[in-house]
Protein backbone atom coordinates (compact mmCIF):
# COMPACT_ATOMS: atom_id res chain seq x y z
CA UNK A 1 0.00 0.00 0.00
CA UNK A 2 1.20 3.33 -0.86
CA UNK A 3 1.98 6.09 1.64
CA UNK A 4 -1.49 8.41 1.87
CA UNK A 5 -2.27 11.63 4.12
CA UNK A 6 -5.61 10.81 6.28
CA UNK A 7 -8.22 13.42 7.65
CA UNK A 8 -11.31 12.79 9.47
CA UNK A 9 -14.07 15.22 8.31
CA UNK A 10 -15.80 17.40 10.65
CA UNK A 11 -18.36 18.72 8.17
CA UNK A 12 -19.89 17.90 5.08
CA UNK A 13 -18.80 21.35 3.42
CA UNK A 14 -14.90 20.62 4.53
CA UNK A 15 -15.38 17.03 3.59
CA UNK A 16 -16.57 17.62 -0.15
CA UNK A 17 -13.78 20.09 -0.61
CA UNK A 18 -10.75 18.09 0.26
CA UNK A 19 -12.19 15.41 -1.93
CA UNK A 20 -12.42 17.86 -4.73
CA UNK A 21 -8.81 18.31 -4.72
CA UNK A 22 -6.70 16.03 -7.11
CA UNK A 23 -6.25 12.21 -6.05
CA UNK A 24 -7.78 12.63 -3.20
CA UNK A 25 -11.15 9.86 -1.82
CA UNK A 26 -14.16 9.46 0.23
CA UNK A 27 -13.48 6.66 3.17
CA UNK A 28 -16.38 5.14 4.82
CA UNK A 29 -16.90 1.90 5.29
CA UNK A 30 -14.14 1.08 3.47
CA UNK A 31 -15.30 -2.57 2.41
CA UNK A 32 -13.82 -2.07 -1.12
CA UNK A 33 -11.46 1.00 -1.40
CA UNK A 34 -9.22 -0.68 1.17
CA UNK A 35 -8.85 -3.83 -0.50
CA UNK A 36 -8.11 -1.82 -4.13
CA UNK A 37 -5.60 0.00 -2.05
CA UNK A 38 -3.66 -2.80 -1.10
CA UNK A 39 -3.52 -4.12 -4.30
CA UNK A 40 -2.47 -0.84 -5.48
CA UNK A 41 -5.38 -0.48 -7.62
CA UNK A 42 -6.40 2.68 -6.08
CA UNK A 43 -3.80 4.85 -4.61
CA UNK A 44 -5.00 8.04 -3.16
CA UNK A 45 -2.53 10.37 -2.08
CA UNK A 46 -5.14 11.60 0.33
CA UNK A 47 -8.66 9.83 2.15
CA UNK A 48 -11.09 11.65 3.78
CA UNK A 49 -12.97 9.95 6.53
CA UNK A 50 -16.22 10.67 6.54
CA UNK A 51 -17.67 8.30 9.28
CA UNK A 52 -18.39 11.62 11.99
CA UNK A 53 -20.53 13.41 9.27
CA UNK A 54 -24.31 13.19 10.22
CA UNK A 55 -25.19 11.10 7.42
CA UNK A 56 -26.41 8.07 9.28
CA UNK A 57 -30.23 8.22 10.08
CA UNK A 58 -33.09 6.66 8.15
CA UNK A 59 -36.49 8.75 8.29
CA UNK A 60 -39.95 8.92 6.60
CA UNK A 61 -40.38 11.48 4.09
CA UNK A 62 -43.15 13.40 4.00
CA UNK A 63 -44.10 11.47 0.88
CA UNK A 64 -44.32 8.36 3.43
CA UNK A 65 -41.21 7.34 1.45
CA UNK A 66 -38.00 6.98 3.55
CA UNK A 67 -34.50 8.63 3.29
CA UNK A 68 -31.40 6.49 4.08
CA UNK A 69 -28.85 8.42 4.91
CA UNK A 70 -25.38 7.72 3.34
CA UNK A 71 -23.97 6.27 6.24
CA UNK A 72 -26.39 3.68 7.70
CA UNK A 73 -24.98 0.31 7.66
CA UNK A 74 -26.43 -2.19 5.08
CA UNK A 75 -27.22 -4.73 8.51
CA UNK A 76 -29.10 -1.56 9.67
CA UNK A 77 -30.76 -0.87 6.62
CA UNK A 78 -31.76 -5.03 6.76
CA UNK A 79 -33.44 -4.53 9.76
CA UNK A 80 -34.87 -1.61 9.80
CA UNK A 81 -38.52 -2.38 10.57
CA UNK A 82 -39.67 0.19 8.08
CA UNK A 83 -37.61 -1.14 5.76
CA UNK A 84 -38.65 -4.52 6.37
CA UNK A 85 -42.36 -4.39 6.09
CA UNK A 86 -42.75 -1.54 3.47
CA UNK A 87 -39.53 -2.59 1.58
CA UNK A 88 -38.79 -6.57 2.00
CA UNK A 89 -37.35 -6.47 -1.64
CA UNK A 90 -34.21 -4.36 -0.01
CA UNK A 91 -34.17 -6.34 2.90
CA UNK A 92 -34.01 -9.48 0.65
CA UNK A 93 -31.53 -8.28 -1.45
CA UNK A 94 -28.94 -6.94 1.12
CA UNK A 95 -29.07 -9.87 2.90
CA UNK A 96 -28.22 -12.27 -0.03
CA UNK A 97 -24.82 -9.98 -0.41
CA UNK A 98 -21.49 -10.21 1.55
CA UNK A 99 -21.53 -11.92 5.15
CA UNK A 100 -22.62 -10.45 8.19
CA UNK A 101 -19.26 -9.17 8.91
CA UNK A 102 -19.37 -6.84 5.92
CA UNK A 103 -22.53 -6.01 6.37
CA UNK A 104 -21.89 -4.34 9.72
CA UNK A 105 -19.54 -2.28 8.29
CA UNK A 106 -20.51 -1.41 4.72
CA UNK A 107 -22.52 1.85 4.45
CA UNK A 108 -25.22 2.51 1.90
CA UNK A 109 -23.47 5.19 -0.07
CA UNK A 110 -20.44 2.76 -0.33
CA UNK A 111 -22.49 -0.20 -1.70
CA UNK A 112 -23.58 1.42 -4.55
CA UNK A 113 -20.36 3.05 -5.87
CA UNK A 114 -18.30 -0.43 -5.16
CA UNK A 115 -16.08 -0.98 -8.19
CA UNK A 116 -16.50 -4.32 -10.13
CA UNK A 117 -14.98 -7.88 -9.08
CA UNK A 118 -14.03 -8.53 -12.75
CA UNK A 119 -10.89 -10.57 -12.14
CA UNK A 120 -9.03 -8.82 -14.35
CA UNK A 121 -9.72 -5.53 -13.21
CA UNK A 122 -8.01 -7.31 -10.15
CA UNK A 123 -4.95 -8.49 -12.08
CA UNK A 124 -2.06 -5.93 -12.10
CA UNK A 125 -0.36 -8.07 -14.85
CA UNK A 126 -3.49 -8.01 -17.11
CA UNK A 127 -4.49 -5.15 -19.32
CA UNK A 128 -8.12 -3.54 -18.17
CA UNK A 129 -9.44 0.02 -19.81
CA UNK A 130 -11.41 0.27 -16.30
CA UNK A 131 -8.03 0.13 -14.36
CA UNK A 132 -5.53 1.90 -16.62
CA UNK A 133 -7.79 3.26 -19.85
CA UNK A 134 -6.21 2.56 -23.15
CA UNK A 135 -4.33 -1.08 -22.35
CA UNK A 136 -6.87 -3.10 -23.31
CA UNK A 137 -10.28 -5.68 -21.99
CA UNK A 138 -8.54 -8.85 -21.23
CA UNK A 139 -12.10 -9.92 -19.96
CA UNK A 140 -13.56 -10.00 -23.52
CA UNK A 141 -11.29 -12.95 -24.64
CA UNK A 142 -10.59 -14.44 -21.27
CA UNK A 143 -12.78 -16.33 -18.40
CA UNK A 144 -15.47 -13.87 -18.65
CA UNK A 145 -17.93 -15.83 -16.68
CA UNK A 146 -19.04 -13.10 -14.29
CA UNK A 147 -19.10 -10.88 -16.76
CA UNK A 148 -21.45 -8.35 -18.40
CA UNK A 149 -23.91 -9.40 -21.22
CA UNK A 150 -26.21 -6.03 -21.16
CA UNK A 151 -25.41 -2.45 -22.11
CA UNK A 152 -21.50 -2.91 -21.91
CA UNK A 153 -18.76 -2.04 -25.08
CA UNK A 154 -15.41 -3.71 -26.20
CA UNK A 155 -13.59 -1.51 -23.88
CA UNK A 156 -15.08 -3.27 -20.74
CA UNK A 157 -17.65 -5.76 -20.26
CA UNK A 158 -17.60 -5.43 -16.49
CA UNK A 159 -20.76 -6.55 -14.02
CA UNK A 160 -21.85 -4.05 -11.24
CA UNK A 161 -21.46 -6.50 -8.17
CA UNK A 162 -24.46 -4.34 -6.13
CA UNK A 163 -27.30 -6.69 -4.65
CA UNK A 164 -28.43 -3.80 -3.16
CA UNK A 165 -28.76 -1.47 -6.01
CA UNK A 166 -31.26 -3.98 -8.26
CA UNK A 167 -33.33 -3.28 -5.17
CA UNK A 168 -33.15 0.23 -5.03
CA UNK A 169 -33.42 0.26 -9.35
CA UNK A 170 -36.33 -1.52 -9.00
CA UNK A 171 -37.84 0.69 -6.42
CA UNK A 172 -37.32 3.66 -7.97
CA UNK A 173 -34.60 5.20 -5.75
CA UNK A 174 -32.92 8.50 -5.85
CA UNK A 175 -29.46 9.64 -5.06
CA UNK A 176 -29.50 12.87 -3.07
CA UNK A 177 -25.59 14.71 -3.29
CA UNK A 178 -23.91 17.15 -2.01
CA UNK A 179 -20.74 18.92 -4.63
CA UNK A 180 -17.11 20.75 -2.86
CA UNK A 181 -19.23 24.19 -4.26
CA UNK A 182 -22.53 23.30 -1.98
CA UNK A 183 -24.67 22.66 -5.00
CA UNK A 184 -27.17 19.72 -3.93
CA UNK A 185 -28.72 17.73 -6.49
CA UNK A 186 -31.00 14.34 -7.05
CA UNK A 187 -30.11 11.35 -9.47
CA UNK A 188 -32.42 8.70 -10.13
CA UNK A 189 -30.26 5.74 -9.38
CA UNK A 190 -31.02 4.29 -12.86
CA UNK A 191 -28.77 7.56 -14.18
CA UNK A 192 -26.44 7.32 -11.75
CA UNK A 193 -23.78 4.87 -13.45
CA UNK A 194 -22.09 5.66 -17.09
CA UNK A 195 -21.98 3.46 -19.46
CA UNK A 196 -18.61 2.02 -20.21
CA UNK A 197 -18.32 2.95 -23.80
CA UNK A 198 -14.52 4.56 -24.69
CA UNK A 199 -13.87 6.11 -21.16
CA UNK A 200 -15.22 2.48 -18.68
CA UNK A 201 -12.58 3.86 -15.95
CA UNK A 202 -15.69 6.82 -15.51
CA UNK A 203 -18.26 4.69 -13.84
CA UNK A 204 -20.65 7.76 -12.52
CA UNK A 205 -22.08 10.98 -12.94
CA UNK A 206 -20.76 11.92 -9.66
CA UNK A 207 -17.89 15.02 -9.55
CA UNK A 208 -14.92 15.19 -7.74
CA UNK A 209 -15.46 15.79 -4.50
CA UNK A 210 -19.51 14.91 -4.69
CA UNK A 211 -20.31 13.30 -2.23
CA UNK A 212 -23.63 10.98 -1.75
CA UNK A 213 -25.67 11.86 1.60
CA UNK A 214 -28.62 9.94 1.32
CA UNK A 215 -30.66 7.82 -0.90
CA UNK A 216 -34.67 8.59 -1.08
CA UNK A 217 -36.94 5.44 -1.63
CA UNK A 218 -40.31 6.74 -2.91
CA UNK A 219 -43.97 5.46 -0.97
CA UNK A 220 -43.49 1.53 -2.14
CA UNK A 221 -45.61 0.20 -4.78
CA UNK A 222 -48.55 -2.07 -4.52
CA UNK A 223 -47.48 -5.73 -5.51
CA UNK A 224 -45.88 -8.85 -4.34
CA UNK A 225 -42.10 -7.87 -3.87
CA UNK A 226 -39.04 -10.36 -4.54
CA UNK A 227 -35.73 -10.98 -4.93
CA UNK A 228 -33.66 -13.64 -6.38
CA UNK A 229 -30.00 -14.54 -6.60
CA UNK A 230 -28.44 -17.03 -8.56
CA UNK A 231 -24.61 -17.63 -7.59
CA UNK A 232 -22.19 -20.14 -7.34
CA UNK A 233 -22.21 -20.87 -3.66
CA UNK A 234 -24.95 -20.77 -0.89
CA UNK A 235 -23.05 -17.79 0.46
CA UNK A 236 -20.86 -15.13 0.24
CA UNK A 237 -20.92 -14.87 -3.30
CA UNK A 238 -21.71 -12.19 -6.09
CA UNK A 239 -24.31 -13.21 -8.62
CA UNK A 240 -24.31 -14.99 -11.64
CA UNK A 241 -27.71 -13.23 -12.33
CA UNK A 242 -30.38 -12.04 -9.83
CA UNK A 243 -33.58 -10.90 -10.10
CA UNK A 244 -35.64 -7.86 -8.24
CA UNK A 245 -39.37 -7.81 -8.94
CA UNK A 246 -42.55 -6.15 -7.51
CA UNK A 247 -45.78 -7.74 -9.33
CA UNK A 248 -48.95 -6.46 -8.80
CA UNK A 249 -51.87 -9.06 -10.31
CA UNK A 250 -55.80 -9.40 -10.15
CA UNK A 251 -57.96 -11.51 -12.56
CA UNK A 252 -55.77 -13.47 -13.85
CA UNK A 253 -53.74 -10.70 -15.17
CA UNK A 254 -50.56 -8.97 -14.09
CA UNK A 255 -51.45 -5.08 -13.33
CA UNK A 256 -48.08 -3.95 -12.86
CA UNK A 257 -44.62 -5.12 -12.82
CA UNK A 258 -41.33 -3.87 -12.03
CA UNK A 259 -38.25 -5.91 -13.05
CA UNK A 260 -34.53 -5.52 -12.17
CA UNK A 261 -31.13 -7.53 -13.12
CA UNK A 262 -27.88 -7.64 -11.53
CA UNK A 263 -25.05 -9.44 -12.53
CA UNK A 264 -25.94 -8.54 -16.19
CA UNK A 265 -24.62 -5.28 -16.85
CA UNK A 266 -22.51 -1.81 -15.47
CA UNK A 267 -25.24 -1.46 -13.11
CA UNK A 268 -28.22 -2.74 -11.82
CA UNK A 269 -30.50 -3.10 -15.28
CA UNK A 270 -33.93 -1.82 -15.18
CA UNK A 271 -35.86 -3.61 -17.96
CA UNK A 272 -38.49 -1.38 -19.22
CA UNK A 273 -39.12 -4.14 -21.79
CA UNK A 274 -39.60 -6.96 -19.63
CA UNK A 275 -42.18 -4.52 -17.76
CA UNK A 276 -44.06 -3.93 -21.06
CA UNK A 277 -44.41 -7.06 -21.87
CA UNK A 278 -46.10 -8.03 -18.49
CA UNK A 279 -48.46 -5.02 -18.34
CA UNK A 280 -51.95 -6.90 -18.40
CA UNK A 281 -50.35 -10.24 -19.47
CA UNK A 282 -51.98 -13.13 -18.15
CA UNK A 283 -50.56 -14.94 -15.10
CA UNK A 284 -49.21 -18.21 -17.04
CA UNK A 285 -45.80 -19.66 -18.53
CA UNK A 286 -45.93 -18.14 -21.58
CA UNK A 287 -46.39 -14.52 -20.53
CA UNK A 288 -43.19 -14.54 -18.09
CA UNK A 289 -41.41 -16.20 -21.25
CA UNK A 290 -42.08 -13.64 -23.34
CA UNK A 291 -41.05 -10.65 -20.50
CA UNK A 292 -37.40 -12.88 -20.42
CA UNK A 293 -37.16 -13.04 -24.49
CA UNK A 294 -37.64 -8.93 -24.39
CA UNK A 295 -35.43 -8.13 -21.87
CA UNK A 296 -32.65 -10.28 -22.89
CA UNK A 297 -33.49 -9.61 -26.54
CA UNK A 298 -30.41 -7.48 -26.53
CA UNK A 299 -28.01 -9.37 -25.03
CA UNK A 300 -24.81 -10.45 -26.17
CA UNK A 301 -22.46 -13.14 -24.68
CA UNK A 302 -18.59 -13.34 -25.03
CA UNK A 303 -17.74 -16.85 -24.33
CA UNK A 304 -17.72 -18.32 -20.68
CA UNK A 305 -20.73 -16.18 -19.77
CA UNK A 306 -23.23 -17.09 -22.75
CA UNK A 307 -25.40 -19.24 -20.05
CA UNK A 308 -26.35 -16.12 -18.57
CA UNK A 309 -29.02 -15.08 -21.36
CA UNK A 310 -30.95 -18.84 -21.07
CA UNK A 311 -30.35 -18.30 -17.03
CA UNK A 312 -31.66 -14.76 -16.35
CA UNK A 313 -34.51 -15.88 -18.70
CA UNK A 314 -35.39 -18.35 -16.49
CA UNK A 315 -34.95 -17.03 -13.07
CA UNK A 316 -36.78 -14.16 -14.06
CA UNK A 317 -39.44 -16.65 -15.11
CA UNK A 318 -39.27 -18.52 -11.84
CA UNK A 319 -39.41 -15.32 -9.48
CA UNK A 320 -42.92 -14.11 -11.74
CA UNK A 321 -44.26 -17.34 -11.05
CA UNK A 322 -43.32 -17.03 -6.83
CA UNK A 323 -44.80 -13.27 -7.36
CA UNK A 324 -48.35 -14.60 -8.80
CA UNK A 325 -48.59 -18.00 -6.83
CA UNK A 326 -48.48 -19.61 -10.18
CA UNK A 327 -45.84 -22.27 -9.57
Amino acid sequence: MKPFRYERASGIASACASAAQPAAKFIAGGTNLVDLMKLEIETPSHLVDINALPLGGIEETPEHGLRIGALVTNSSVAADMNVRRKYPLLSQAILAGASGQLRNKATTGGNLLQRTRCPYFYDTTKPCNKRAPGSGCAALHGLNRMNAVLGVSDNCIAANPSDMGVAMAALDARVETVASDGATRTIPIDTLYRAPGDTPNIETVLQPGELIRSVVLPPPPPGQQIYRKVRERASYEFALVSVAAIVAHDNNRIQSARIAFGGLSYKPWRSAEAESALSGATLMRQSYDAAGTAALKNARGYGYNDFKIPLARRTLRAVLAEATGTI
